[in-house]
């Protein structure tokens, strides 16, 4: 497929088979992320790659509870701050948190360097391009997959989540944790949510807002 047919494609799918991602294919949509812009020009990413159920549960053992946590603290909340089809895939969102990592069959950790400003705590704006940069290279690993067949999810990780996984792959402490990346095939029956209409025209301004 084309470029514009692939952006057309690519969809947040969080229902997977249990079809395996080989190594080459997994190899292939990484190395996109070198391809993509980056503030420094040195691409600093690395990327731990988790397979195996009890391996995976054990990086996201606290996206349960942090999900519960926020169903608690309740869906009709949120139903007053967000639009229709903001809150409709929110709903399908949540429940399938930690089942989309445990099910894509392959769990990548991306990792950018942080330098100069923690990350949380940027001097300004342009201490935030090294962050920028990471999601441009996800960007480019998201579309890379949708090329070869695969599906995608992520998960942009909430409380002590980040630091959590960076103990557990005893990654450097200049580094930061990009998402939770599911990898795999979409399940059979996987559930597509209706994707919110742009009519491009009206986003498109001239000079002025």
């Amino acid at each position: 497929m084309d470029f514009y047919q692939v952006l057309e494609k690519r969809r947040t799918i969080r229902d997977f088979s249990d079809k395996e991602v080989t190594e080459e294919v997994l190899e292939k949509v990484l190395s996109t992320a070198f391809k993509a812009p980056t503030n420094d020009h040195l691409r600093q990413f690395e990327f731990v790659v988790v397979r195996g159920q009890e391996n995976i549960a054990r990086l996201i053992s606290l996206v349960a509870e942090n999900t519960q946590k926020i169903q608690q603290a309740g869906l009709e909340a949120a139903a007053s701050t967000m639009d229709k089809d903001e809150y409709t895939m929110f709903v399908d969102a949540l429940p399938k948190q930690q089942r989309m990592l445990m099910q894509s069959n392959c769990l990548v950790l991306p990792f950018f360097r942080q330098k100069d400003c923690p990350l949380c705590y940027p001097a300004d704006q342009s201490s935030l391009n090294y962050f920028a940069s990471a999601w441009c290279a996800v960007e480019n690993i998201l579309l890379a997959a949708t090329a070869e067949g695969l599906s995608c999810a992520f998960r942009i990780p909430i409380g002590n989540e980040p630091e959590h996984v960076k103990h557990l792959v005893h990654a450097p402490e200049e580094y930061e944790f990009t998402c939770f990346l599911a990898i795999g095939y979409a399940a059979e029956n996987t559930h597509i949510c209706k994707q919110k209409e742009i009519r491009v025209m009206d986003r498109i301004h001239r000079n002025v807002w």
